[in-house]
């Protein structure tokens, strides 16, 4: 059996999800910092979900265009980038929602074969492990090809990135830079095995 090996060509279109719907949030101001920290050849842009009403099944025979254009934005994206929280030890609603949106109607499943990072930040010691485990979870079931190594949790601290987005502190902007390009190097090798159409 022949197999085609197709190159993907940059520059990566990388698709930012923040699981925090806050203007303020902290995985909102380490999603800016993490893209600054990129290797060249990715851009970045935000997939904004606040819009998106509380998933329905009744909602599959005729989906809202708010919907249809979240899911093209996913769509539209070479790669994905979770930067979320965690909340009660599980990811954030909104964000679950938004996840649930993306997958239905049956067998539309835009989530599927994507290239994922994930990672949190939160000021406790743990870092939103736990919700990054359930969210993993729920992605897995979804067929995304999530990058399992290096795994981040940023336990944040006041002024770790400050207001133009740089990383203050230099051993966690040292890190964050290797996760970048460790996740880029991920993406390059997963388009090269499932190229997106």
């Amino acid at each position: 059996m022949k197999i085609d090996i197709i190159e993907h060509e940059g520059p990566y279109q990388v698709g930012v999800i923040i699981g925090s719907l806050s203007k303020e949030s902290i995985n909102r101001r380490l999603a800016n910092a993490l893209t600054g920290l990129a290797p060249e050849g990715f851009e970045f842009f935000e997939i904004s979900y606040a819009d998106l009403p509380l998933y329905n099944r009744d909602f599959d025979a005729d989906y809202p265009q708010v919907a249809l254009d979240f899911k093209d934005a996913v769509a539209s994206a070479d790669a994905l980038l979770f930067v979320t929280p965690e909340y009660n030890r599980s990811l954030p609603g909104a964000l679950k929602n938004a996840i649930d949106w993306g997958s239905r109607p049956w067998g539309q499943n835009v989530w599927a074969h994507k290239p994922v990072g994930v990672i949190g930040a939160s000021s406790g010691a743990i870092g939103t492990a736990v919700g990054q485990q359930s969210l993993r979870s729920t992605l897995s079931f979804l067929n995304a090809r999530q990058m399992s190594a290096p795994e981040a949790y940023i336990q944040y601290t006041p002024g770790l990135v400050d207001d133009e987005g740089r990383v203050t502190n230099p051993g966690t902007e040292d890190f964050l830079r290797q996760f970048m390009t460790a996740f880029a190097e991920y993406t390059v090798r997963v388009l090269t095995v499932i190229p997106q159409s």
